[in-house]
């Protein structure tokens, strides 16, 4: 997911390079929203990991 959010990032920065300041603001939008899940997803996945880490 990290991924994507810098391709999405990438492609707002070359958009709005060339002018195209539409799509640019849709790619970062959509690059911050996917890494903010990503963000969510990992503290979750810490989280959980320390939960079972701990039950050992």
């Amino acid at each position: 997911m990290l991924r994507w959010s810098v391709i999405f990032l990438v492609i707002a920065l070359v958009a709005a390079l060339f002018g195209f300041t539409g799509i640019a603001a849709g790619a970062a939008s959509i690059a911050k929203i996917l890494f903010f899940v990503f963000l969510v997803l990992f503290i979750l996945a810490l989280i959980g990991g320390a939960f079972l880490v701990g039950k050992k």
